[in-house]
């Protein structure tokens, strides 16, 4: 009811607004800006639903997911996922692969006029590494300016994914970082920051020293809108693209039209792949008696119908999930498994030793009954509805399903003994190593189940070993499934992945948004990637 009572509160502001000759964000396809107080043509209006709470600082991860609007990068990728340059214009990488040189555009302005030259390159990675955040820079030696426009990065061993933090790594201006940077930055992206109003609104406008081709549009405002009001904001016309959940999909708004992006924003339940009776550094169980038995986890690969999650969670809005890289260069093909499959799961139970032996419905195995508890984040209604639905789906079967929502806070406490309902996507392959690798085991939010595969970490180390990442590509994908072995359902089944959320957008009417890449996980930023490509075709 509360959502309802939002949604219409929103509508009547709007109304009022607009009533009272506030007609700010209407836009004038003529382009005329005139006395009526209409936008202009080459501005834009979008609805997200997520803010930069940390702001804008790529030292600390601003502009992983989508563009960073502000900042340059050395690499890029394009809208087919190769990689590109930005301002790099070539790089080279050594025969022991640990030494990476990259020499950079001579004719790179900031937004204030002064030049980038490689000493801000070697500021910027020194920061990010001293900063400690999420852009990864434990390979990392050192970085060094060869001359201004040449750095030379050290690795301390071979890592060919260190290529995907020269492209998510935007660079800041030596001369003008401080305290304040995250919240006032300055660099040499397509835009400059203009007005950022906390929990309410972004503007950017274009910036006119940016080397590369000019953003069509000279002012955008994103709106930090959460989903019913990001909807009412669309029917009442006063945004040109607005993020939407699945629920909404299948209402019409006069004069928008539904986008529906691919994406590997993927869902899945990670299951604790030991048994139970050793306990993290902090003192928290690990481990799980029933999730260790091979036969369970493959029982819930096999029986869950992904294609009706698609159509009853998702309202059709996205894809089964077999890996968490579906459809990116480095997923394996082979690792789709025919699902739905209620009596081969059974079959399967059966052969290993799982029995309703006292007719209550639930198998057990050496009076170990089949059934645990699956975590998920309360506040997370996707989430919540895939965990009742998996659960129903595996009541045939004999597996019993407690369900239990709670904060990351609590979550943090029981993942690494119970399963848990969890949720990545990204464009660098070296996520598949955070979630798998037995190097990565009880590191944060990464291999939570203590996965653990000689030969996938094998292949692991020999796609970081690669001199380039085409070479790396094929142990990627074998370390998936090689035949044999490997860490997807037709192997070890360490998880169960569920399912791809399609991102979903409201677009009005001639407005082109360009040919959206593969989104990665989170909605809204993603489809900034190729922002400066939006334009008027009407």
């Amino acid at each position: 009811m509360k959502k309802k009572v939002g949604s219409f509160i929103l509508v009547v502001l709007i109304s009022s607004l607009m009533l009272a000759g506030c007609n700010l964000f209407k836009t004038n396809q003529s382009g005329d800006n005139g006395e009526s107080g209409e936008r202009k043509k080459d501005e834009l209006v979008v609805a997200f639903g997520s803010e930069p709470e940390t702001g804008f600082d790529p030292t600390t991860g601003w502009g992983r997911y989508g563009s960073p609007l502000f900042q340059s990068t050395l690499l890029k990728r394009d809208n087919e996922l190769n990689i590109v340059n930005d301002l790099a214009t070539s790089y080279e990488v050594s025969s022991n692969r640990k030494v990476w040189t990259v020499k950079i555009r001579n004719d790179v302005k900031f937004s204030d006029g002064q030049l980038l030259t490689a000493a801000d390159v070697v500021f910027t990675f020194e920061t990010a590494s001293s900063n400690g955040s999420v852009v990864d820079l434990n390979s990392m030696e050192k970085v060094e300016a060869v001359d201004d426009y040449t750095v030379r990065f050290t690795l301390k061993q071979p890592q060919s994914t260190f290529i995907n933090t020269l492209i998510g790594t935007g660079i800041v201006p030596q001369h003008a970082y401080g305290t304040e940077y995250a919240e006032n930055p300055i660099g040499s992206g397509p835009y400059k920051l203009v007005q950022w109003n906390k929990g309410q609104q972004l503007i950017v406008e274009a910036n006119p020293e940016y080397y590369d081709k000019q953003s069509y549009f000279k002012k955008i405002t994103f709106l930090f809108l959460n989903e019913d009001a990001s909807f009412a904001a669309a029917q009442a016309g006063t945004v040109d693209f607005a993020y939407i959940p699945a629920a909404f999909s299948n209402q019409k708004v006069p004069g928008m039209r539904l986008e529906s992006i691919q994406t590997v924003d993927n869902r899945g339940i990670v299951f604790p792949f030991i048994k139970s009776g050793s306990v993290t550094k902090d003192g928290y169980p690990i481990g799980n008696d029933v999730t260790a038995d091979p036969a369970i986890r493959h029982a819930v690969n096999i029986a869950v119908d992904r294609k009706a999650l698609v159509d009853g969670v998702l309202e059709g809005r996205g894809t089964p999930a077999y890996t968490s890289v579906d459809g990116l260069p480095w997923w394996n093909p082979d690792t789709v498994i025919k699902d739905g499959d209620l009596d081969g799961a059974k079959k399967l139970l059966k052969e290993a030793g799982w029995k309703d032996t006292d007719g209550d419905g639930i198998v057990e195995k050496d009076s170990l009954k089949a059934e645990f508890t699956l975590y998920y984040l309360a506040t997370d209604g996707i989430r919540q509805s895939l965990a009742i639905s998996v659960a129903d789906m595996m009541k045939p079967l004999g597996i019993n399903i407690k369900l239990e929502g709670g904060s990351w806070d609590i979550i943090s406490t029981e993942m690494y003994s119970n399963p848990v309902l969890m949720g990545w996507g990204s464009h660098d392959p070296h996520e598949m190593y955070n979630i798998y690798s037995s190097e990565a085991a009880g590191v944060d939010y990464y291999n939570t189940g203590y996965y653990s595969n000689k030969t996938v970490d094998n292949y692991f180390n020999k796609a970081l070993q690669a001199s380039s990442e085409a070479e790396a590509i094929e142990f990627w994908k074998k370390a998936q499934w090689d035949g044999t072995t490997g860490l997807s359902a037709k192997g070890d089944a360490a998880w169960a992945w569920l399912v791809n959320i399609n991102h979903l957008y409201l677009v009005k009417d001639g407005l082109d948004i360009g040919d959206q890449r593969i989104h990665v996980h989170g909605n809204g930023w993603p489809s900034t990637d190729n922002i400066v490509e939006w334009k008027w075709t009407k």
